[in-house]
């Protein structure tokens, strides 16, 4: 679905949130799994070797509802904690370094573009952009499709993208499987909070 005007992330920059340990130089090819649960799926990351490199656990820490990403030992990476409805209009979740809630552990906040939308539109702002007048990154996609593309703030370059092949026995169990390309020098453990935020506001409204 990327038109010809869009273009890769220039390999000159590097798109660093979690950390500079998720890179790789090379463009990555990555399988996010979900498997149905008593805490409403966790998620797998694999690479094309099957190696797992992450893993996202439901955990309850209070009332808020929170996912923890984690490395292939069981260190927490971030947490992913959604503002509750309906507060949040626009399905806001915020991501957080470790298991913390702190303000100043705070790492990026995603939500809808909009309350009401059609296709997939999701503004990313990391948090030293509290205005949220303009957004640092942003996903567009379709579930009809089931395709996203993961951009560079408002601009046409890509830095990851994500499909979904269409299995109705996955779907029924809630097991669906994301082929993702995250491109050279992308924080790849961004993208998957991303992946794993965007799947969960499908599911959930």
């Amino acid at each position: 679905m990327a038109a010809s005007s869009e273009s890769p992330v220039p390999m000159s920059q590097m798109v660093a949130v979690v950390g500079q340990q998720f890179f790789s130089p090379d463009t990555m090819a990555l399988t996010v799994s979900k498997k149905p649960s008593a805490s409403n799926g966790d998620y797998v990351v694999s690479d094309v070797n099957g190696i797992i490199l992450l893993n996202v656990e439901g955990r309850l820490f209070s009332l808020t509802h929170c996912r923890v990403l984690c490395d292939a030992a069981g260190t927490s990476i971030i947490s992913m904690r959604k503002e509750p409805f309906p507060f949040s209009m626009h399905q806001r979740c915020n991501v957080y370094r470790g298991n913390s809630n702190n303000q100043r552990d705070l790492l990026f906040t995603v939500k809808k573009a909009r309350i009401l939308q059609s296709q997939t539109e999701l503004n990313v702002y990391l948090a030293r952009n509290t205005a949220e007048q303009h957004c640092d990154f942003k996903v567009k996609g379709s579930w009809f499709e089931r395709s996203w593309i993961f951009y560079l703030g408002d601009s046409n370059t890509i830095i990851a993208h994500m499909s979904c092949k269409f299995e109705l026995k996955s779907v029924l169990l809630g097991m669906d499987t994301f082929k993702v390309t995250v491109y050279p020098n992308v924080d790849y453990a961004f993208i998957v909070a991303i992946i794993v935020i965007l799947d969960e506001m499908h599911r959930e409204y």
